[in-house]
């Protein structure tokens, strides 16, 4: 737990200076995934679907 939560901010930290800087290449959307993937790992996981799925309930559909 450790690790992939150390993992997740040095992804995260990286791809906030990237996305920051607008430097948008194949690097940047690796450390993207990297991020992500980590990021699932972690205790966030459960929160971010609930938040997801409950902004996608929220969506009126026509």
């Amino acid at each position: 737990m450790a690790v992939t939560l150390s993992l997740v901010l040095l992804f995260g930290l990286v791809l906030f200076f990237l996305l920051r800087g607008h430097s948008l290449t194949p690097g940047a959307a690796f450390i993207a995934v990297m991020f992500g993937f980590f990021l699932a790992a972690t205790g966030a996981a459960e929160p971010i679907n609930s938040l997801t799925t409950a902004v996608i309930h929220a969506i009126p559909n026509p």
